[in-house]
């Protein structure tokens, strides 16, 4: 069994997988906790209890999958950070994949794909896929654009349809620039982390230094990054330190 999690939108996924003989993936439970709930003092507590349902160990599981966005800034921090410690603690492996890529593969199988999610107000993030079965295929590198952009973007391609949690809020924008309502997909307002188990592929050999490197996919920088008054300080991009044994 393995586990995976995205905390990329304000709602928490979260689910048990276990590899079935035939290489099949078969899920054991899917958690799905909804916006208000904190999730930095939800999450600990929900992995627990999902697992002593099930009468499994932190330690007894293959690894841990989290989603690394494009999403919320603060989310994929609260899932990175809570999957580098249970992973360090309990001496699993780990290992992430796109947010948005999950969200793909709920999509219909050989169009375009546009998933969606909020970057800021009147930015979204945009990972263009199309699905083949149970893989995606990334049709270019996920980015950041305007609503405006977003509509221009599927009018110049006619078979593609769009989806995911930022039609919640900007449908109706969508629309208004000219979109039609049957290609805006519903039902699509979180990345599961069923699907994201999909995606995941652990390493062959736990390393504590790719650990905690691993980072989110943040697209674009946050905005004290953006901010002129505090630029980047100068020096060598920061890496995983480690304790020599």
């Amino acid at each position: 069994m393995f586990l995976t999690l995205d905390t990329s939108t304000l709602t928490l996924s979260l689910a048990l997988m276990e590899r079935e003989p035939g290489g099949g993936l078969r899920t054991v439970e899917h958690v799905v906790v909804p916006p208000p709930q904190k999730q930095s003092e939800l999450l600990p507590g929900v992995v627990g209890e999902l697992l002593t349902r099930h009468g499994v160990k932190l330690a007894e599981l293959e690894g841990l999958g989290v989603g690394l966005g494009p999403g919320s800034f603060t989310g994929l921090r609260i899932g990175l950070a809570t999957v580098k410690s249970l992973a360090y603690a309990a001496g699993l492996k780990a290992a992430g994949a796109s947010s948005l890529a999950a969200l793909a593969l709920r999509g219909p199988e050989d169009v375009p794909l546009y998933c969606l999610a909020v970057a800021r107000k009147d930015d979204l993030y945009l990972g263009a896929y199309v699905r083949k079965g149970g893989t995606v295929e990334a049709l270019e590198p996920e980015t950041a654009m305007s609503p405006p952009e977003v509509a221009a973007r599927l009018a110049a391609e006619p078979r593609a349809v769009a989806l995911g949690p930022a039609l919640v809020d900007y449908r109706a924008a969508l629309e208004s620039h000219g979109v039609a309502a049957h290609r805006l997909l519903s039902g699509h307002d979180f990345p599961s982390a069923v699907e994201l188990a999909r995606l995941v592929r652990f390493p062959e050999e736990r390393s504590l230094q790719a650990l905690f490197a691993m980072e989110p996919h943040y697209v674009r920088a946050s905005e004290p990054e953006r901010n002129p008054k505090f630029p980047p300080l100068p020096g060598p991009a920061p890496v995983a330190r480690l304790k020599e044994d």
